[in-house]
């Protein structure tokens, strides 16, 4: 049997295909990005999902893309780690950016996008992937992301930036505290996720006007940051992976028509992308 995981900073998709490149199995976990997950996590996780333990011994290969795997103790990281559950398994560890690009492509090379918890782009043209770019993580970098959004809000609602009738929501939805906010943002292991989660208020509320100007001006910040300094981005189309990509699509295509940039299809989920693409060029 054979494991394709995509892994992000909140959760992991699972496909098990069986000896006949047939899907057997499809199941979650939690997102297991090394930068943030206690590395002593890893293993008990993935044990918590009965469906994976089921099948642990009859898996022979793994190929493993996970968000913060682009530094290569990060990925010794993932491999022992989940190495210690299968260990029967072959286990190829790579960069989310190559499910993005892998799930993404469709023939012709393209400017691939991650717009989820974090952000990330690169080039590829069907053989090679290319980074121009670091990722900088949610501190300094991940413009456009899930985290860059929900920080946006939560730093506007503590400094008394919201509209009046967006800051009262708020208040009356989450009832934050300073205390409990700094907390989760400095003394967790996904600050980054917890981020994330405040998305949920401005999805909800994507049609209102301050919102419309908060996300396009985030979104305007990705395609200046992590697109245009490709040469390629004139020309070639730009796809997008991640639910943040999917939930502001009308939004992120206004951004890139401003900056006349051509924005191609938008995949909320690539697992299913992903394992084709396996089928059809890797197994």
């Amino acid at each position: 049997m054979v494991a394709i995981v995509d892994s992000g900073s909140t959760k992991s998709d699972w496909v098990i295909l069986d000896d006949f490149k047939n899907v057997f199995l499809k199941t979650e976990t939690i997102g297991f990005n090394p930068n943030f997950i206690n590395r002593e996590l890893i293993v008990p996780e993935i044990e918590k999902n009965a469906s994976l333990t089921s099948v642990k011994n009859s898996i022979t290969r793994i190929f493993f893309y996970g968000s913060g795997c682009g530094v290569k103790q990060n990925c010794d990281t993932i491999e022992e780690e989940v190495g210690k559950v299968f260990t029967n398994a072959k286990i190829v560890v790579k960069e989310d950016l190559y499910a993005a690009a892998y799930a993404a492509y469709a023939g012709k090379p393209t400017i691939v996008c991650i717009l989820g918890t974090g952000s990330n782009s690169c080039y590829f043209d069907g053989e090679n992937l290319t980074i121009k770019l670091p990722s900088l993580g949610y501190l300094m970098g991940d413009e456009g992301s899930g985290s860059a959004i929900g920080k946006q809000l939560v730093r506007r609602f503590f400094m008394q930036k919201l509209p009046q009738d967006l800051h009262l929501e708020f208040e009356k939805t989450y009832g934050l505290t300073i205390d409990e906010a700094l907390k989760n943002m400095y003394h967790t292991t996904r600050p980054n996720a917890y981020l994330a989660n405040f998305n949920k208020f401005v999805v909800e509320r994507k049609d209102h006007p301050y919102f419309q100007n908060m996300v396009l001006e985030e979104m305007k910040n990705f395609f200046d940051y992590q697109v245009l300094p490709y040469e390629e981005s004139q020309n070639a189309e730009i796809n997008f992976i991640g639910s943040i990509a999917y939930y502001y699509e009308n939004i992120l295509r206004s951004a890139a028509s401003e900056l006349n940039l051509n924005v191609g299809h938008i995949v909320q989920k690539p697992i299913e992308s992903l394992v084709n693409y396996h089928i059809k060029y890797i197994l």
